[in-house]
């Protein structure tokens, strides 16, 4: 990987809908040859995948929720099911396995359709190997550009 790709990759990841013209442009190659180097970067596994970022209102004005997950132990097998069944739970959007007090950080989307409290009752706290739940409720986000 190169100046070039690092460029590449710095501005898709910026505004992942940019055409091959503009990133060709930014990077001072042709369309053609930028096309090339995104789709290298693509199959070397650099570039993942692309997302839309949606709107609040698109995704049902969430409430966003953190939850520190400690589980009843550390063995794989445990380990392994609540990562599966957490996979499956379409109200979380990222998780992390943590070092520290809590072995997960949960990020979870609540609908304003929808109440945190029966979330937490019949998904999360029937996660598998789910020993304590610690809620904490966002009041701002603040992303890089705000």
């Amino acid at each position: 990987m190169d100046s070039i790709d690092r460029k590449i990759i710095e501005l898709l990841a910026a505004d992942s809908g940019l055409t091959s013209e503009q990133l060709g442009a930014r990077v001072g190659l042709s369309p053609s040859a930028a096309h090339r180097r995104v789709k290298a970067l693509e199959e070397a596994g650099l570039i993942l995948g692309y997302r839309a970022r949606l709107s609040p209102a698109a995704r049902g004005n969430p409430s966003t929720v953190f939850l520190s997950v400690t589980l009843v132990d550390q063995r794989q097998a445990t380990m392994m099911a609540f990562e599966a069944a957490l996979a499956r739970t379409t109200q979380v959007c990222e998780a992390h396995l943590m070092s520290g007090q809590s072995d997960y950080l949960v990020k979870v989307l609540v609908p304003e359709s929808d109440s945190y409290e029966r979330v937490h009752r019949e998904i999360l706290s029937t996660l598998p190997g789910v020993h304590r739940l610690v809620t904490q409720f966002t009041i701002r986000t603040l992303t890089a550009g705000d």
